[in-house]
């Protein structure tokens, strides 16, 4: 278990160096205002030392030298403002990296957790207990199902149910809410998807208005022993648990991180506002994301003038889940 005092948060940290660089920029500036008065002083007190003949030549000695030392002064300040402005960008950079580096990591999480579901739902559809609602004559055919669906449902946790459905979509099984046994659910795009491919379908989030809720439905066809497809098998997963990936992931005080689908639109976000209603594409780093581009970041101003780092990273998929063609955005404030 990691200790909460330890971690620290790279972003305050560079913060914290941002803003010693600006206060070594003041700093420098005095210098350099205090260099520009000295300068100008010494050519007042050449100009005094030119008027007073050869009685002023000893004070004309002392002008030379401050001038000197205002030119160097300047010199050094010039030099010392490139050296602060380089630590700024570079700080900056760090910060991008990063920033793209939490993305990357976060959209790399939700593709390996749902990637797992992308499994469960292909071995749970192959139980004989699921067949049997098809295969069976056996009266307490269906019982049983009930009864391993919601088994699994218990101990999973990341499911809120699972339902087995005949080939018209009627739900003929449910592990929680067996008052939807019988429905028909053959209009649902998630049914008609899976209907359509014969294989294993991954919907994107919507919200469902069986449950009241925004899930992920993964369906996949039941198939008996001679690869025919008896029914489908379909699951809906806890999207909260994606909440729990967003949370945790190691961003500034003032940052926040959105995960968007294919089109653009909000699927996650802290604050849990705007799902599927708020969509992001006037963006250049969602524009980017959506193009397929796999990482990176990019500097933007926002309405009120601050710049922001919008880091950014496609989905890759896992394994054999292809990834629904999400991203995820992570935004820090310079």
């Amino acid at each position: 278990m990691v200790n909460q005092e330890l971690v620290i948060d790279a972003s305050i940290l560079i913060s914290e160096l941002k803003n010693a660089s600006n206060e070594m920029g003041r700093i420098n500036g005095s210098i350099r205002e205090i260099a520009v008065r000295t300068n100008l002083l010494s050519l007042n007190s050449a100009i005094e030392a030119a008027r007073a003949g050869d009685a002023g030549r000893g004070f004309s000695v002392v002008a030379d030298e401050i001038k000197k030392l205002a030119t160097s002064s300047l010199a050094s300040t010039k030099e010392s403002t490139k050296i602060i402005e380089n630590i700024q960008s570079k700080a900056n950079e760090v910060m991008a990296v990063r920033t793209a580096d939490v993305a990357y990591d976060t959209i790399d999480k939700i593709d390996r957790n749902l990637f797992e579901r992308n499994c469960d739902a292909q071995a749970w559809a192959s139980f004989d207990k699921v067949k049997s609602c098809f295969l069976s004559t056996d009266p307490t055919r269906f019982s049983v199902a009930n009864e391993l669906l919601k088994k699994l449902v218990d101990i999973y946790e990341v499911y809120h149910d699972l339902y087995v459905l005949d080939t018209d979509g009627k739900i003929v099984a449910a592990g929680v809410r067996h008052e939807l046994i019988g429905k028909d659910m053959g209009d649902k795009d998630w049914f008609k998807e899976a209907a359509a491919v014969n294989s294993i379908s991954v919907s994107d989030l919507y919200y469902s208005s069986v449950e009241n809720l925004h899930t992920v439905a993964y369906t996949c066809p039941v198939r008996g022993d001679e690869g025919q497809i008896l029914g489908y098998f379909s699951t809906r997963f806890n999207w909260n648990y994606i909440y729990d990936i967003i949370d945790s992931a190691r961003i500034g005080q003032n940052g926040d991180i959105l995960i968007i689908n294919k089109q653009g639109y909000i699927i996650a976000c802290r604050s849990r506002k705007g799902i599927l209603h708020e969509k992001l594409g006037h963006l250049e780093a969602v524009q980017r994301a959506m193009g397929g581009g796999t990482y990176g970041y990019v500097f933007e101003k926002d309405s009120l003038g601050s710049i922001k780092i919008y880091g950014y990273a496609h989905t890759r998929g896992y394994n054999a889940y292809k990834g629904k063609n999400w991203s995820a955005i992570i935004i820090e404030t310079l």
